[in-house]
């Protein structure tokens, strides 16, 4: 039969001399500084022996005491040890997935969608990576990602998911009926973003020509370096912005804003992007069909008998 003191004192002591202070200790075992104490003294009475030094503001071990602490941390090391092995042995390991997106996109059209997500996949957690600087999905750093262009991507394999199209967009309240009534409006601008470098992104001095306006300072209002903060300035009804109908697809359905007039500007299309060599990995896969059905019901900006090409498309 084993002679040993109550665990409680053990663990109480380990933790103490480990941590060279009885209050982090307590911090660590979630008990009272007080209980700490009271624990190692009645250890120190069960053993005949000192094992700390009091001082004012630290504690020292004992001779005795350093010479308990060895085995003492080897034997509670070991005991969270076989915990852990114990544990996932009998739970299994639950899968990541880690889908990839500009900040934009990754915020208004997939946080919408993630409890969807979660019912059809309950094995699978989901990673959302929000960036507007391309990840390396060939280098590992998402499993597939989001990209907006024309789908050719050197060494990726492209799914196409949805054509994009730009208007000139406002709040409902707003006196817009015609585009000449933009000449007392205030303009709102979106600078250039990395994803926009070679997407043909239009500006307003591109949807004025299309448009055939002679009078309209395309220069002057109020410029984001973000899409969200200026679809957020349109909400408010700070302005018009000639925004991305995909991107505002729930506000426009829900009336909150409005697409007065056109023309619209046709974008290019969005794409879901993976490494041709991992196409058969667990990941991929599972991503790949979740992302293209919630995404194969959702409309074009623009049907394509309305769209205008960007310039350089």
């Amino acid at each position: 039969m084993r002679r040993l003191p109550p665990l409680g004192s053990l663990r109480a002591f380990e933790a103490a001399a480990r941590l060279e202070s009885f209050k982090l200790a307590a911090a660590e075992l979630g008990v009272t500084p007080t209980a700490v104490s009271h624990q190692i003294r009645r250890l120190e009475a069960d053993l005949g022996l000192a094992l700390f030094v009091r001082q004012t503001r630290k504690v020292a071990l004992t001779p005795q005491g350093q010479a308990l602490l060895v085995p003492m941390r080897a034997a509670f090391d070991s005991m969270a040890g076989a915990i852990d092995e114990l544990i996932g042995e009998a739970r299994p390991r639950r899968q990541v997935a880690t889908l990839s997106a500009t900040a934009a996109f990754a915020a208004r059209l997939l946080v919408p969608r993630v409890a969807g997500f979660r019912a059809r996949h309950p094995d699978w957690d989901l990673r959302l990576h929000a960036s507007d600087e391309p990840v390396d999905v060939s280098a590992g750093e998402a499993d597939v990602a989001i990209r907006y262009g024309r789908g050719s991507y050197p060494g990726l394999a492209a799914l196409p998911l949805i054509a994009d199209g730009f208007a000139p967009v406002c709040a409902a309240g707003l006196p817009l009926r015609r585009p000449e009534d933009l000449a007392r409006a205030t303009l709102i601008h979106i600078e250039q973003l990395p994803w926009t470098r070679e997407a043909s992104v239009p500006s307003w001095e591109d949807w004025r020509q299309r448009a055939g306006l002679t009078r309209l300072d395309t220069g002057a209002g109020i410029s984001f370096n973000d899409e969200a903060s200026a679809i957020q300035a349109v909400i408010a009804g700070h302005g018009v912005a000639l925004l991305s109908l995909v991107m505002i697809a729930p506000e426009l359905a829900a009336g909150t804003l409005v697409q007065p007039f056109g023309p619209i500007i046709g974008g290019l299309s969005y794409h879901l992007v993976f490494a041709t060599s991992a196409a058969d990995q667990p990941a991929v896969a599972m991503l790949r069909r979740w992302v293209v059905e919630e995404f194969a019901a959702a409309p074009s900006a623009a049907p394509p008998a309305a769209r205008i090409t960007p310039t350089g498309a």
